[in-house]
């Protein structure tokens, strides 16, 4: 039988700065998993010039997209001028992922049957049966442990993974959320999604993910990132924890 989700409008959100050897390679993977799928390019000026192979995508390929930004300004900036966007254009599911394969393509589907089944949003987890990380060192794998442990025992959150990027969202669902509205310009700003669902009671389910390091290229993450994501974490859950206090006081 087939899926009633095959005609439900999907859109990739790629946020990019110097993937140049990654791009191509990656929307044409898309293309193979879902050959109707719609693409959105968001380049912050590489200087490599993955902005001019976006461009030759966009000319060669219909559903293929581009926003040029004047430099680089983040990655939760870069989604919130995607999501703006899509939001405006009619589609049913907005995916996000990285651009360098370390999300696998060959997920999408597994997404889109969650979604199918009920789910407002999809996170791929590395934290659950099934999931996991390749090519990782020891110490990277314990910090990315410990930062979603501290941060789900701090905000309340059910989701064990709430700094993956590699997600599916009902259009629906986002906009009630409202991302234009959010803060964080890092890796901060999934969990603030993350976040923000959880307030609203969204059916957030995650499906497992093998992590895979880059091949090419260089990657984003840098200790000021992962400053800034739990210095952010620690600010939302004590505001959370003292808001609820007061409302217990009112209450008493």
């Amino acid at each position: 039988m087939a899926s009633r989700f095959a005609g439900v409008r999907v859109c990739v959100v790629l946020p990019t700065y110097n993937e140049s050897e990654n791009l191509r390679p990656m929307v044409e993977r898309l293309r193979e998993v879902r050959p109707d799928i719609s693409i959105l390019i968001v380049d912050d000026n590489s200087p490599d010039g993955t902005g001019r192979i976006a461009d030759e995508l966009a000319r060669e390929s219909i559903g293929v997209e581009v926003i040029h930004r004047p430099g680089k300004q983040g990655l939760g900036n870069a989604y919130r001028h995607g999501f703006a966007h899509v939001l405006s254009g009619g589609h049913d599911v907005i995916v996000t992922m990285d651009v360098d394969f370390s999300h696998d393509p060959a997920v999408i589907p597994v997404m889109l049957a969650a979604i199918e089944s009920g789910a407002d949003a999809v996170v791929g987890s590395r934290y659950v049966r099934g999931g996991g990380t390749v090519n990782w060192p020891l110490h990277r794998r314990l910090l990315s442990r410990w930062g979603n442990l501290y941060t789900g025992a701090l905000l309340g959150v059910r989701i064990r993974d709430c700094t993956s990027g590699f997600r599916a969202y009902r259009t629906s669902a986002l906009t009630a959320i409202a991302p234009e509205t959010t803060r964080a310009d890092g890796y901060a700003f999934l969990t603030e999604l993350v976040l923000r669902l959880a307030r609203l009671n969204f059916v957030v389910s995650e499906v497992p993910i093998r992590f895979k390091e880059r091949e090419h290229g260089v990657s984003k993450m840098s200790g000021r990132i992962i400053a800034e994501s739990m210095l952010l974490v620690t600010r939302w859950g004590l505001a959370h924890r003292a808001r609820r206090m007061r409302s217990v006081i009112r209450r008493g």
